[in-house]
């Protein structure tokens, strides 16, 4: 694996504030890589480093090989697309995004043949002569890639470019900027704070909080085998049911019962499951047999959230309350408020946590 970016030991201070936390991160080229977290985790902080916006007070930053910590950002191959695009209101798309190659000394014909090559890649022919306020938001969005790849970058970088747009607008983009980066190759480094966003367009994610780098991964690995608590709980919808490990195989949950769950932690560790709520499946109370090899807990339907495709069951267990997600039950079949039920799973559906 080709590394476009390496990090290694990286701290970042702001005085007393540790904004990154010696973090270990390599990035290949190529890849679609998002960095994901809460705000403040430190994502935005890593990626202004990678661009050259703010130095590591500690540690190695090397693009290609090559070490870049203390470089300012025209030494770097690199360029950055920001929430606000960032565009000059009294420019044209065409000098927008040939603003960076004039910068350059490059002639004025050669910008403008560059600059049009830039623009049809991301599909806005024909809009040129355009200014920002006569665009849709996605529009001035692709007007701010268009005028981040002209220059070539090796790496891309990307601060939260959706973040403007609405929901379903955004949805389209995510598929333009996963085609996009297909074609060309080139590494994107993609920060969000969106779950969704980061699982549907990364080849890897890195998940970060406090400032500190929790778990790096396929979208699946993150998804189904989290590496902690937070995690589990930052990615997408889980229930953490409470736990004790009593050996490798098994735990006593709150309420005494004992699941099938594979754990390398100490017995007596405090632990908890993380299930999703797709992957528990509903029965009326009881009707779970053990030689299924499944576990089940009864519980009451509390409440039932209708979402068109799916619906979501509230189930109050003794202990606690759980979700539930099912689709294409048939309205018929469908437990009501009130109803008793068993909620089941397989050891491989759910993960330990601690």
């Amino acid at each position: 694996m080709t590394a476009a970016v390496e990090i290694s030991d990286v701290t970042k201070r702001f005085g007393d504030v540790v904004a990154v936390d010696n973090i270990d991160l390599t990035i290949a080229d190529g890849e679609f890589f998002a960095m994901l977290g809460p705000s403040g985790c430190g994502k935005t902080t890593t990626l202004r480093m990678i661009a050259g916006l703010d130095f590591p007070t500690e540690g190695s930053l090397k693009i290609f090989g090559d070490e870049v910590g203390t470089l300012p950002p025209n030494k770097r191959p690199v360029n950055t697309v920001f929430q606000n695009y960032a565009l000059f209101p009294h420019m044209s798309v065409l000098d927008n995004v040939s603003f960076g190659l004039r910068m350059q000394k490059v002639d004025k014909a050669t910008a403008a043949a560059r600059a049009k090559e830039s623009i049809e890649l991301v599909q806005l022919g024909g809009y040129e002569k355009r200014r920002p306020n006569q665009l849709s938001g996605g529009q001035q969005q692709r007007v701010a890639l268009a005028r981040a790849l002209v220059n070539e970058p090796k790496v891309l970088l990307l601060d939260e470019p959706l973040g403007a747009l609405d929901l379903k607008l955004r949805q389209e983009m995510q598929g333009e900027l996963k085609s996009l980066q297909r074609d060309l190759g080139v590494s994107f480094v993609f920060v969000t704070h969106d779950q969704e966003e980061a699982l549907t367009m990364s080849d890897r994610i890195a998940v970060m909080n406090e400032g500190k780098l929790l778990q790096v991964g396929s979208p699946e690995e993150i998804y189904e085998r989290p590496a902690n608590r937070f995690v589990a709980d930052f990615i997408g919808q889980t229930n953490l049911i409470e736990g004790t490990v009593a050996d490798e195989t098994t735990i006593v949950l709150t309420n005494g019962a004992r699941v099938a769950a594979p754990s390398d932690h100490a017995a007596g560790t405090a632990v908890a499951l993380s299930l999703r709520p797709e992957r528990a499946t509903l029965t009326p109370a009881g009707a779970v047999e053990a030689a299924d090899g499944r576990t089940s807990v009864d519980g009451v339907i509390a409440g039932v959230t209708y979402l068109g495709n799916a619906l979501v069951y509230d189930v109050a267990l003794d202990w606690m309350t759980i979700e539930v997600r099912e689709e294409n039950r048939p309205a018929g079949d469908r437990p009501s408020p009130g109803d008793r039920v068993a909620v089941s799973w397989t050891t491989s559906d759910a993960s330990v946590v601690v």
